[in-house]
């Protein structure tokens, strides 16, 4: 496996726009902007100083992936993912090969869109203590990882730092009026119940997901990255057993190491050995390879 990491993009003659937990945005002109997926990876919303070799090219190309199986579903922001069609200096900048996009600049909506078809993670936790998920309530008796009849959109408020807060779709509906709430909610189902669809066909169970979407020229865009490792809660269909969490292709694998080292969650966060990085890599590589149907480019 290879070892060469970009922990952090620099584009001689570019003006950084922002610079995320995992993503690197730079202006580019003409009302768009290059967004440059590192491998840098977070875990409990703090960036561990160990990158993760390849991670940032699986986010790119399966996000480019997903964006061109879903634009009948709803636009998005892509407007160019070769390079060498890039402006200027982007062009020239090669180690943003496989892992940039051109996209349009949108009003992004600052809500972390949750589509849920099986009750795992903070939900299965809020499920436990509550009987609900999202503030709504859920039926009795329901086993961890159990999938549910129907998909359910469960909103969360977007942090640019610390944790992302749940909230209810009422809440939702107060804070950005009813109209988007409900069309917010109709496309992040649309999306979930297509993506679970083919991932089944793939043999993955998508457990859940998270979007993000933005305004351009009035209409509402799908943004950021969509159905990734990072984004998303991969299971092997061979491999899940209701009642309990089936391993998943995501970074899972690391915050499990991380709970056993006792960490407290604060940064900074530790350095992971070579076995985790390498163990997560793969992790990465063969979610794009399952769902794709190819090699990593």
């Amino acid at each position: 496996m290879t070892t060469n990491t970009i922990s952090e993009t620099h584009v001689p003659g570019a003006k950084l726009f922002r610079r995320g937990k995992v993503r690197d945005v730079y202006e580019a002109g003409n009302g768009n902007l290059v967004v440059a997926a590192s491998d840098r990876l977070s875990a409990f919303d703090v960036v561990l100083p160990t990158p993760i070799p390849q991670k940032g090219r699986v986010l790119t190309q399966l996000s480019n992936f997903w964006f061109e199986r879903t634009r009948s579903l709803v636009p998005n922001h892509i407007v160019e993912t070769r390079l060498d069609r890039f402006p200027a200096p982007f062009r020239s900048t090669p180690n943003l090969e496989g892992r940039a996009v051109l996209v349009r600049k949108c009003e992004r909506v600052d809500i972390e869109c949750v589509a849920r078809g099986y009750v795992s993670g903070s939900a299965w936790s809020e499920y436990v203590k509550e009987g609900t998920i999202a503030g709504e309530r859920m039926p009795r008796g329901m086993q961890e990882s159990e999938r549910l009849g129907d998909p359910i959109f469960t909103p969360a408020t977007k942090a640019m730092t610390g944790h992302d807060e749940n909230i209810s779709r009422a809440q939702l509906a107060a804070m950005v009026g009813k109209d988007l709430a409900k069309q917010l909610e109709e496309i992040t189902i649309a999306l979930y119940r297509s993506a679970h669809a083919y991932a089944l066909g793939r043999g993955l169970i998508l457990a859940d997901t998270k979007f993000e979407l933005g305004f351009h020229d009035g209409k509402l865009t799908l943004i950021d990255e969509i159905l990734t490792p990072d984004s998303s809660r991969y299971w092997d269909t061979e491999r899940y057993r209701p009642g309990a969490t089936p391993p998943s292709f995501d970074k899972q694998y690391v915050r499990d190491f991380l709970i056993a080292r006792g960490w407290n969650r604060e940064p900074p966060g530790p350095a992971l050995p070579p076995e985790v990085v390498e163990g997560t890599s793969q992790r990465y590589i063969e979610c794009y390879e399952r769902v794709a149907g190819k090699p990593l480019p």
